[in-house]
């Protein structure tokens, strides 16, 4: 019996999930780069990190490191070369918390993050978070400067506070969220690939939503929130991310803490 594949930890989901030759006319097939592999090309290549800190950060073997670093490197130049499309999605990993004691080599910003707001959860409470700006639900996930979270036992706020995002993107964000121990989003406008992130991080988003912060997340509680489960913003229309979250293809963020 083949030994399990140890989950890979990734610092953030990426921004961008699908690039395409501007001369798309062939309509190749799509080459596929797992999130994990995508991380070793991100750590080594643009960190300049040595294969032995990658395997740090990514809580794996320096040799696994080494095999997924080369058969990322073989997928992007045959991409390149080929003219293919090239899709980030799936494979073994977990995102950051922030919880780690080697988190990315001391410069994790969820790690501040979780530091700053380290509100303990207990285990009968849920905690919501809303992308917000002056008591509104801010419209653009990717943009939003702050969250507000929500403590909730036994269908009542018991705790809330305002975070700041400081300014992280898209692909980040839910790393944020997840820093966060984010049960919940509620939102107005996300994109696919954002969509993907929080669902490879285990949140349950609660799109479409727009008017006050704290009302629409007392309707939540009371199971009366109009919300759009498809809502995306349109300007993301092209990404295809969301069909597949790293639960359906690897550990996702339920087997590996």
């Amino acid at each position: 019996m083949p030994r399990p594949v140890k989950c890979r930890k990734v610092c953030h989901f990426p921004n961008v999930l699908e690039f395409f030759p501007a001369d798309d006319t062939e309509k190749k097939v799509p080459i596929v780069l797992t999130v994990d592999e995508y991380e070793t090309i991100r750590l080594l290549d643009k960190k300049g990190y040595s294969q032995e800190q990658c395997a740090e950060s990514m809580q794996i073997a320096r040799t696994t490191v080494q095999r997924i670093y080369e058969i990322a490197r073989k997928k992007i130049a045959d991409a390149l070369i080929d003219g293919h499309p090239l899709r980030i999605e799936g494979g073994d990993f977990r995102i950051c918390d922030g919880q780690s004691s080697n988190c990315n080599l001391g410069g994790c910003y969820k790690q501040e993050i979780y530091q700053k707001y380290a509100v303990e959860k207990g285990e009968d409470i849920m905690r919501i978070a809303v992308t917000y700006e002056n008591g509104q639900i801010f419209q653009h996930f990717g943009h939003t400067e702050t969250f507000k979270i929500y403590d909730v036992e036994e269908g009542k706020v018991v705790h809330s506070e305002v975070v700041d995002t400081n300014g992280s993107g898209h692909g980040a964000l839910a790393g944020v969220l997840n820093a966060l121990n984010a049960d919940v989003l509620i939102c107005g406008g996300i994109g696919g690939g954002a969509q993907t992130a929080l669902a490879a991080a285990g949140i349950k988003l609660f799109g479409g939503v727009s008017g006050d912060a704290d009302k629409a997340v007392e309707a939540f509680i009371n199971d009366t929130l109009d919300y759009n489960p498809d809502m995306k913003c349109s300007h993301h229309e092209h990404n295809h991310g969301e069909e597949h979250t790293c639960g359906e293809h690897g550990c996702g963020s339920h087997s590996c803490h």
